[in-house]
């Protein structure tokens, strides 16, 4: 047995005092029967684990961890599971992830169905049939998770396509990158975007062929004005439903700790409230945009959760989507796909002024920065930022700043990244999604082996952090786990950069304990140790046990925040998450058969069949238990 598997004389003694001067103490429930993987290198395995009013009081052997049972115990047997600490969201976007929860799945397989511009149509479609009456009240169709690298015709869908769908109701498609969206005429109608309207800065409006008539695509900041526009009618309440739905979706997989990794203050009011209201059963952090409002992120910046809610930081985006060819490369794209002039190399979302006074900010006022850096030349500039804020505030302080994506790196940056103790966020899962898409036309065949090149960060000694980036996939933690360790592409199969592949412990390091210290919670999560947090997640199998190529096969089967469970896969939940056929009223649509439901129930409330003024937020009952069943794992 390898040293990952053994227990330590030295942490044995140590639980064998710990559980002596808590024994006249009883813990509220123990765990064992099952593989304990604490995530601690001086004792890395466990047989039992025990908790008390929330927090860890034993972990180690059975018989010492035992002595803290008492008459009131609650023991509960893993039935031969795999508990590990909960996993920590190093980066993604809970409240965009609850508008993936309550839209049409646009994903490709193997999450979700369309492979074409005909399969997203017919999607829509069918997600219009099932709530028609959502769709009437609220007076949006919504989609999310599209992309053109996965297309068939290898391009977004135009305001032609979607007007094939619906002339009348505004469509919004969300692409899976979360940079750009695609709307049909009527939305563009709605948000009054014309030929007369101009690009903005650091976004691009597509345009019809031979014209300036927008085309139904926008690219980065072009996109935003579009989403409040359009997001803006599903009201307060619906927005609401948005963030509860997002955090009951990172449950679901193992998540104890969730990230929004960049708000502004009206989302972070409209999440505030959620936690007020007890709306979130797992911790929720955010990093408001730093380029809107810096005094609101000063005046609001907590370590400490406020009904599991806080601000962490700040958050900074130099450039855009690699998969989308809005990264911004010190050198042309390989072959990318659609009108592009030749040399592009993508383009910055942020100026050279506004990055170098968000970093000299960050250290002015010791406010930890998260960076979206996705191409060489936003890295050249997040490297150049730094080195004049450590030259003018001093090297020595640490600010624990984070490199977010970094899929396009050189190796000497990933040297300087180091130097400047900027601690690389990566995205490993894009060697699944799209591995052959980056070989075979963003940045070639021999870039393409480096994308999140975590073999070089791990070589150098760095820790780093793996992450899911949800809603650009569903924040699968297994999924992320796999991309880490195997970097198999979903299409060819192919390895994608075999020298970048880590091990499986490090790779459930980078899920775990590295994030607890990227978010400054080391002292209380990331690892199964006496005094931290009884979070942990349970999985169906070891990951440490089975061969790594069948990771996705591992099912999240229980969460656990400060020992309550907050998601139990019950049979119920795995006829949800469509691991078993789900039965129905009519044996047709469930999902309909649902949302009627709910409709009933509205109706039945008082709210009859009187007319809704756009923005209306009425419907936000129906939205709200649409939220509540799609994040219990309706894809």
């Amino acid at each position: 047995m390898g040293p990952f598997f053994r227990l330590t004389t030295l942490s044995l003694a140590c639980l064998g005092a710990s559980a002596v001067a808590l024994a006249q103490e009883t813990a509220d429930r123990i765990w064992s029967g099952g593989t304990i993987i604490t995530m601690n290198d001086k004792a890395l395995r466990a047989e039992a684990i025990a908790e008390k009013g929330g927090k860890i009081v034993a972990v180690g052997r059975k018989d010492a961890v035992m002595k803290l049972k008492g008459d009131r115990t609650e023991m509960i047997d893993l039935g031969g599971r795999t508990l590990l600490p909960g996993f920590v969201d190093a980066h993604g976007h809970m409240f965009v992830g609850g508008v993936q929860a309550l839209s049409a799945n646009l994903l490709a397989p193997p999450d979700g169905d369309v492979k074409d511009i005909a399969s997203l149509q017919q999607v829509v479609r069918d997600w219009m049939k099932a709530n028609d009456a959502a769709v009437k009240k609220v007076g949006l169709i919504i989609g999310f998770g599209y992309d053109n690298a996965s297309l068939a015709e290898h391009r977004h869908p135009n305001r032609d396509d979607l007007d094939q769908i619906s002339k009348d109701v505004p469509i919004l498609l969300w692409h899976q990158s979360g940079h750009m969206v695609a709307v049909n005429s009527k939305a563009l109608e709605v948000t009054g975007m014309t030929a007369e309207t101009p690009d903005p800065a650091g976004g691009v409006i597509q345009r019809r062929k031979g014209s300036k008539e927008p085309n139904g695509v926008f690219e980065e900041t072009a996109a935003m004005p579009v989403l409040m526009k359009l997001l803006g009618k599903t009201g307060p309440e619906g927005a609401k439903a948005f963030a509860r739905a997002g955090a009951e979706l990172w449950a679901r997989y193992g998540y104890t700790t969730a990230d929004e990794g960049r708000s502004i203050p009206a989302t972070v009011k409209i999440m505030r409230e959620v936690a007020d209201e007890g709306g979130y059963k797992i911790d929720v952090v955010t990093y408001p945009d730093v380029l809107v409002d810096r005094d609101f992120i000063k005046q609001g910046f907590s370590q400490n959760y406020t009904n599991r809610f806080r601000i962490g930081g700040a958050k900074l985006t130099i450039d855009g989507s690699p998969q989308g060819f809005t990264a911004w490369r010190d050198r042309p794209y390989y072959k990318p796909v659609g009108d592009y002039p030749k040399g592009y190399a993508g383009y910055a979302a942020a100026s050279k002024e506004q990055v170098m006074g968000a970093v000299d900010w960050s250290y002015a006022n010791n406010m930890q920065l998260l960076t979206h850096a996705n191409g060489e030349a936003a890295s050249d500039l997040l490297i150049k930022a730094t080195q004049a804020a450590r030259k003018k505030y001093g090297p020595g302080k640490d600010m624990r700043n984070v490199l977010i994506h970094g899929q396009f790196l050189r190796e000497d940056q990933v040297d300087a990244y180091k130097k400047l103790g900027i601690l690389p966020s990566l995205f490993p899962m894009h060697t699944f999604y799209w591995g052959d898409w980056h070989v075979n036309q963003t940045v070639g065949p021999k870039a393409g082996q480096n994308i999140s090149p975590t073999g070089w960060v791990v070589k150098r000694g760095m820790k780093f952090t793996s992450h899911h980036d949800a809603p650009v996939a569903f924040p699968d933690s297994m999924r992320v786990l796999d991309a880490t360790v195997t970097r198999k592409a979903r299409g060819s199969g192919n390895i994608i950069g075999p020298q970048q592949r880590v091990d499986v412990i490090t790779g459930l390091k980078a899920m775990t304990i590295w994030p607890a210290w990227q978010h400054y919670e080391e002292g209380s999560k990331g690892s199964l140790e006496t005094g931290k947090l009884a979070d942990f997640v349970i999985l169906s199998q070891d990951p440490t046990a089975i061969d790594p190529n069948d990771f996705d096969r591992i099912k999240v089967t229980e969460t656990v925040k400060e020992g309550k469970t907050v998601f139990r896969l019950t049979a119920e939940e795995q006829r949800r998450a469509a691991l078993m056929p789900a039965p129905s009223a009519d044996g047709r649509d469930p999902f309909g058969n649902f949302l009627r439901a709910a409709m009933a129930r509205h109706e039945a409330a008082g709210h009859h069949g009187h007319a809704h003024a756009p923005g209306d937020t009425c419907a936000s009952p129906v939205i709200g238990e649409l939220a509540a069943a799609i994040a219990g794992g309706q894809r």
